[in-house]
């Protein structure tokens, strides 16, 4: 199945950061061949589920954000030699170094830590928040294209929100090269701004906000497009188009559930065999949080107050923390508390998906894998990526002979109280 999955692998991206391909850190690459080792395997199709848990405990590995930054830095400045293995002072030299070069301060807020702790913070750490791989940006006189890199791959986040102003500041910095002393007087005249009158921006699509500033070719163009997002009654933390997506995948989840329980309810019909039986009809409607949880998280124990097992418990907590489900993450969901992110859109895309191309395994994981990324880059979140554990993962459970089962049967098998009961 290998070569052949190959040809239609669209996640595949060539390295941004060199056109050469260096074995030991391109990470796609890596990824790529844990993945088809897997799926090519003569027991995936009948040990599905075990193959995909005993390849996530010891093959994959979520590649800390640190390992990225070095990569950039080892190919930017020409380094040879295996990057892991250099030592990380020479690392720290070239960012302090380059820092200074352009002019660009340590944090973007006071402190007293100084940039060699700092950078060997940068160096060593699993994740950083974005304002960090802004300050890197700056420091390091990255292209918008090596920023984006790190927000989609190295942070696993979404690409500029061009619906915040100081993204929209620090591309617009990026792609023409402009220091951060560019960027400060930007803000400031920005700050100025008097707000636009009737700006309807945080409700245009996100594709059509990014279209449009990427046409912005100087400062009074860009500070005259900033004005609309003055307007402090509106925010910028919800990705509108990202929400509507959600919204219609979720609506097309509640049908499916809704289809599982009036399939369920015929059958019970049948079983009893009364004339006088009744049963439900279930609509969308009927389906709450609770109903999409019992079905996406069926894999998760229940503990003893009626909510699922902790993700401590679970044995690959460390790629699925925040993944999963719950009621508690769909109420937030729906009342806007907290941003859809990728991984929201693509779970339950793969849901949608586990039911369709019955005995046709490729074709599921090539509509699966087009669908997601057409989805994905609709709201500027970047294409699946195999580098990712959990996002691996979908993709194998979408290639097996029954992808749901599968993807419950990785979950169940990742707990403590489950995992004796599996012999890999």
């Amino acid at each position: 199945m290998g070569e052949n999955m190959k040809q239609h692998l669209d996640f595949k991206a060539i390295d941004r950061f060199s056109q050469t391909v260096i074995e030991s850190i391109d990470f796609t690459k890596q990824s790529e061949d844990i993945f088809y080792d897997t799926v090519d395997l003569a027991e995936f199709q009948d040990k599905d589920a075990e193959t995909i848990f005993s390849c996530l405990k010891s093959e994959i590995r979520l590649i800390p954000f640190g390992d990225y930054l070095k990569r950039y830095i080892y190919l930017k400045s020409g380094m040879s030699g295996d990057y892991r293995t250099i030592d990380i002072r020479e690392y720290q030299h070239i960012v302090i170094d380059s820092f200074s070069e352009n002019d660009t301060p340590k944090s973007f807020v006071e402190t007293t830590a100084k940039l060699s702790a700092l950078s060997k913070n940068w160096l060593t750490q699993a994740a950083v928040n974005r304002s960090v791989v802004f300050l890197l940006g700056f420091g390091l006189n990255m292209s918008a294209e090596d920023v984006s890199e790190f927000l989609a791959k190295a942070l696993r986040e979404r690409d500029f929100n061009f619906k915040d102003p100081m993204e929209i500041i620090y591309w617009y910095c990026f792609r023409n090269n402009y220091k951060f002393k560019k960027m400060l007087m930007l803000n400031q005249q920005y700050r100025e701004l008097l707000p636009a009158l009737n700006s309807s921006v945080y409700c245009d699509r996100t594709i059509g906000v990014r279209d449009t500033i990427k046409e912005v070719e100087d400062d009074e163009t860009l500070l005259l497009y900033l004005s609309g997002l003055k307007n402090n009654s509106l925010s910028s933390s919800i990705n509108m188009t990202a929400w509507q997506w959600f919204s219609e995948l979720y609506e097309n989840c509640k049908r499916l559930i809704a289809d599982f329980y009036n399939s369920d309810e015929l059958e019970r019909q049948e079983l009893n065999k009364s004339e006088n039986s009744t049963y439900r009809i279930w609509t969308p409607g009927n389906i709450n949080e609770g109903d999409v949880e019992k079905i996406l998280c069926c894999g998760t124990p229940i503990n003893s107050s009626g909510n699922l097992e902790k993700m401590s418990a679970s044995k690959l907590s460390k790629y699925f923390c925040n993944k999963r489900f719950s009621r508690q993450h769909i109420a937030s969901l729906l009342t806007k508390s907290i941003a859809v992110d990728r991984f929201d859109l693509m779970t339950l895309n793969f849901f949608l998906f586990s039911q369709k191309y019955a005995d046709d395994n490729k074709n599921r994981y090539i509509a699966f894998v087009d669908s997601t990324n057409e989805i994905l880059r609709d709201c500027m979140m970047g294409e699946l990526y195999v580098t990712n554990p959990y996002e691996c993962f979908l993709l194998m459970c979408t290639l097996s002979d029954c992808p749901l089962a599968t993807y419950a049967d990785v979950w169940e098998m990742s707990f403590d109280e489950y995992e004796r009961f599996y012999v890999l």
